[in-house]
């Protein structure tokens, strides 16, 4: 299944951005510019979470096949399209976007404000809402995704990353080998540490350092959770069990200044932004 293209255009106002382009045979990425790209983005999302991931989906969801919510029209939409279809999407929330009295997605799982009123001169952008078909998900349409997402970066001159990323599945015997290693491993450092809140927090720490098989538990963690720590990112402290997506979500912190510089190479470094290509 994949989701045809036709145009209506959203407000400039809202986004207030710069293009984000790159076109690679019939494989294009692009910020969704129009009001049906952003639906086919939405569609794409219920796609893959509700039909193919399980996830429970409400009345208004069900009715309209679409993964929609109020944050959907305050964020940009990164749009993978293969040819007039859409085929991967992510979706991106500048702390500029926020509106009195609003938070960031995920500060209903993890408690951000620490973290943002630390760094009051920083810029945060929030990542959410990944997913690719099936049978795109390969290692060009992740490089392609994350391209746009630093382009993007480095256009708004963006400081921090941040974003739920998600194992799959709610059984945490299951995955006490993944989240023992993101605790030994990467957890964040003091001064970039979020915590989960209380009252949705499970322990990380559930296999000892000296008892873990690190090889094992790398390997079981998904793709797009490894692509975050090879770049630098850092984990939050503690899990969050998400029962509508039959998820158990992290939190990733990934500071531009942590980026392993070895990326730059392929990339493009912080400092050198140019206009889409």
């Amino acid at each position: 299944m994949t989701q045809s293209l036709s145009m209506e255009h959203l407000s400039d106002a809202r986004n207030g951005a710069r293009p984000v382009g790159l076109q690679r045979g019939t494989i294009g990425l692009k910020i969704a510019e129009t009001s049906a790209e952003q639906e086919a983005c939405q569609a794409l999302r219920y796609k893959v979470f509700y039909e193919d991931g399980g996830a429970s989906a409400n009345a208004q969801a069900l009715a309209n096949k679409l993964d929609a919510d109020g944050y959907d029209d305050i964020c940009d939409h990164l749009l993978v399209t293969d040819g007039d279809h859409a085929v991967g999407t992510y979706r991106l929330l500048r702390q500029n976007r926020l509106g009195p009295g609003q938070a960031f997605y995920s500060q209903s799982e993890f408690d951000l404000a620490p973290l943002l009123a630390a760094k009051p001169d920083l810029r945060f952008l929030e990542l959410g809402r990944s997913c690719v078909l099936a049978e795109y998900r390969t290692k060009r349409i992740i490089e392609l995704l994350w391209q746009g997402i630093w382009d993007y970066v480095r256009v708004h001159q963006l400081d921090v990353m941040i974003g739920c990323a998600s194992l799959g599945g709610t059984d945490i015997s299951q995955l006490v080998h993944q989240l023992s290693y993101l605790h030994h491993h990467h957890l964040a450092p003091e001064n970039w540490r979020v915590q989960a809140h209380t009252e949705h927090r499970v322990a990380m720490n559930k296999v000892a350092a000296g008892e873990l098989d690190a090889k094992r538990a790398l390997k079981a963690i998904p793709p797009l959770v490894k692509g975050y720590l090879r770049l630098g990112g850092y984990v939050g402290e503690g899990a969050v069990i998400d029962h509508q997506f039959n998820t158990t979500d992290v939190l990733i912190i990934l500071p531009v200044s942590a980026i392993n510089p070895r990326y730059f190479a392929r990339f493009g470094a912080p400092d050198e932004v140019t206009e889409p290509r």
